[in-house]
């Protein structure tokens, strides 16, 4: 083989060696990942039911719609400082479109309660779409419009569609709360947070509401 085409062979190399590189890195997959956030009632519940589906990579509990200062478990929980409990999820849209996970949504909160979800009452429980551009935007409207117009609930809609503000991750305690199995001290002893939030969701009558709007299309983690 002459010089030139040795040359030339290593450079076709080195490019294909560059090209595959730059599609399997791990900043390349990451850049294909996208990102929605939900606010469904209790952040614990919600993150619980998105980390159980496929193509989903990540869940973070946290605040939405308020200022950094009062992003704070007991102040939002007073109400007041414009923050929904609310979930960042991080999934695969190769595997899970923003559609389907919009429809993921519907059927497990409770879209037709205005004032919280469930046993939550206040404002920070409400339940709401947080687009975080404008096509995220358009396909939750139309989700919604469709879902209004299907007549499947029986009464409006209430779950707001809001254009994405400043997210604040909640605090360590509350991240993937429903798998922890540190000791809490509770009046009738201590019992792990696990089992503790296992009996928070039953009590609160999450699954049991969803099940009665949506029957067997009720999206419900088995175990919960």
């Amino acid at each position: 083989m002459k010089l030139n085409e040795r040359s030339s062979m290593k450079y076709v190399s080195s490019i294909l060696a560059a090209t595959l590189f730059f599609i399997f890195s791990p900043a390349t997959q990451a850049a294909q990942l996208e990102t929605a956030i939900f606010a469904g009632g209790c952040f614990w519940c919600v993150e619980s039911d998105f980390e159980s589906i496929d193509g989903v990579t990540d869940a973070v509990s946290g605040y939405i719609g308020g200022s950094a200062e009062t992003a704070v478990y007991k102040k939002v929980g007073k109400g007041g400082t414009g923050h929904y409990e609310s979930v960042k999820i991080t999934y695969d849209p190769s595997v899970i479109s923003y559609a389907e996970m919009i429809d993921v949504l519907w059927r497990s909160i409770d879209a037709t309660d205005a004032g919280g979800q469930f046993c939550d009452r206040g404002d920070s429980y409400r339940s709401a779409i947080f687009a975080m551009n404008d096509r995220q935007y358009e396909i939750a409207q139309k989700s919604k419009s469709d879902l209004g117009a299907s007549g499947r609930l029986q009464t409006p809609i209430a779950t707001k569609i809001i254009n994405a503000g400043t997210f604040y991750p909640a605090e360590d305690y509350h991240q993937d709360y429903h798998t922890k199995s540190d000791l809490i001290i509770t009046r009738y002893g201590p019992i792990t947070k696990k089992k503790a939030y296992k009996r928070y969701r039953k009590a609160c009558g999450r699954d049991a509401r969803v099940i009665q709007l949506w029957g067997d299309d009720a999206f419900v983690v088995k175990g919960e």
